[in-house]
């Protein structure tokens, strides 16, 4: 029953139809418009955050996984590629806080750019993917990295700011 009632809040919350194939195993809170586009098959852990903004939507492609405590922010759009998982208390942000001479912060705007994740990412538990952030196909996001700059394809990245720790070897099937 949990579930089904979890579905039918979170299909409630949005602007677009919910695949009847999404899981969703307990509360999902939405804030803003509501542009959030969920593929076939994804599974939704409980506790997440998801916020869209002016025009800002949020794609997630068919078989994503988001794990419990997971914040998507989208002021400018993020796009989540098919079969990626994003672990436990991860945060994906595509805007930060702007500086203004004289006022303050909370008033001062933003700057956004979009993020975007390949197919079969993995993000693990607690990292940050910021404003602007690429992530190629098979990428490996280490736990608790803060990642700042586009990954290539395939490559495994750790660390605050997030560096390459080593890449991958082709997939046999891309």
């Amino acid at each position: 029953m949990r579930r089904i009632y979890s579905h039918a809040a979170l299909a409630a919350q949005l602007k677009q139809a919910l695949p009847a194939s999404v899981v969703v195993l307990g509360r999902v809170l939405v804030y803003g418009t509501g542009e959030i586009r969920f593929g076939q098959d994804t599974l939704l852990y409980p506790d997440l955050h998801l916020e869209t903004q002016g025009g800002a939507r949020l794609n997630l492609g068919d078989g994503v996984v988001i794990s419990r405590g997971v914040h998507l922010v989208a002021m400018a759009g993020i796009t989540i590629g098919a079969g990626s998982m994003i672990g436990e208390y991860a945060s994906l942000r595509d805007a930060n806080h702007a500086r203004k001479d004289g006022v303050a912060i909370r008033d001062a705007g933003h700057t956004a750019r979009p993020i975007t994740l390949g197919k079969e990412v993995w993000v693990g538990r607690g990292a940050a993917i910021l404003a602007g952030v690429t992530i190629g196909d098979h990428a490996t996001i280490g736990a608790n990295a803060v990642v700042t700059r586009d990954v290539p394809a395939g490559a495994v990245v750790g660390g605050v700011p997030a560096v390459a720790l080593r890449q991958r070897q082709a997939l046999p099937n891309g």
